[in-house]
């Protein structure tokens, strides 16, 4: 029987010189990286070119960085960023030593999938695509970008659990020095990943083995923001406010916000199961040219 475990990684995987190379970052990295080759494969499988979709790919990496920042600043932060604009979008403060690179310091997943669904809008209106059939296919890459993120908030010992005395708890000793530390807390962000790693694993046998690639219009989407946001208002009730103003909040910022997308994934399942709408793959000037 487990009895506790306890969590001391270091969020700086190694260092050269003044550079250092954070767990999170290559994270994130590799969880972009792992989810555009699902994505070409998809979409090389349906006939777009290679260039439309590294293209694609490439933006919307751009716009769901952006989405991620925003997102933090203005839904859990915007009392401090309303004063410091630039800070926003300039990760550098100035110290007794001079200026050093600090990174971002926040990042919401809910302003990430509002650019991602943004940026979707705007390119399959350029592109006279259907917006539902690029979302089902997109749909089914982004698990895994989410998966890894989670991993990163591990490596970093952030957005941790209410204490527990479940036996799988885990104490952060990274935060040694603050009232986070030494008591066995629930590993949340494990278990968004876990989830996460489900859902794309799912995804994945849904398209290539049960349905082949006919995914009736709204299906994956749905799939998609039901599990990933249910889990996510799930989870808060477990999860270490993020935030001041969130104390003694009924519901908390994360699960306000994850409502719209689960009625939104209601919505899109069923029109998917209404409507049987299968859309072949688009037949735009640039989308299917080799």
């Amino acid at each position: 029987m487990l009895n506790y475990i306890t969590w001391d990684v270091s969020p700086i995987l190694f260092e050269i010189g003044s550079v250092k190379v954070a767990w999170y970052g290559l994270l994130l990295a590799s969880g972009f990286l792992l989810a555009y080759f699902v994505f070409q494969k998809i979409l090389s499988r349906e006939g777009f070119s290679q260039e439309l979709t590294d293209k694609f790919a490439v933006y919307t990496i751009l716009w769901t960085v952006v989405g991620l920042r925003l997102g933090h600043c203005l839904f859990y932060d915007w009392a401090y960023y309303k004063h410091n604009l630039l800070e926003i979008f300039i990760p550098f403060m100035q110290t007794p030593h001079g200026w050093e690179f600090t990174g971002f310091a926040g990042l919401a997943s809910h302003g990430g999938v509002i650019a991602i669904i943004l940026f979707v809008l705007y390119y399959t209106r350029r592109h006279k695509i259907n917006i539902l059939w690029l979302l089902d296919r997109l749909a089914i890459a982004v698990p895994i970008a989410a998966a890894f993120v989670r991993c990163g908030n591990l490596m970093n010992s952030e957005i941790i659990g209410v204490i527990t005395d479940k036996p799988w708890g885990f104490i952060f000793m990274q935060l040694d020095g603050t009232s986070d530390c030494c008591e066995p807390r629930h590993p949340t962000q494990l278990y968004e990943a876990m989830v996460y790693f489900s859902l794309f694993l799912f995804q994945l046998w849904y398209y290539f083995k049960y349905t082949k690639g006919k995914i009736y219009a709204g299906r994956s989407v749905g799939i998609l923001l039901i599990v990933t946001f249910v889990a996510r208002f799930l989870i808060e009730f477990v999860k270490k406010e993020q935030v001041d103003f969130e104390i003694g909040m009924t519901l908390n910022m994360g699960q306000w916000l994850s409502i719209p997308f689960v009625l939104l994934g209601i919505y899109c399942l069923w029109y998917s199961y209404k409507k049987k709408i299968l859309y072949v793959p688009p037949q735009s000037k640039e989308g299917n040219k080799k």
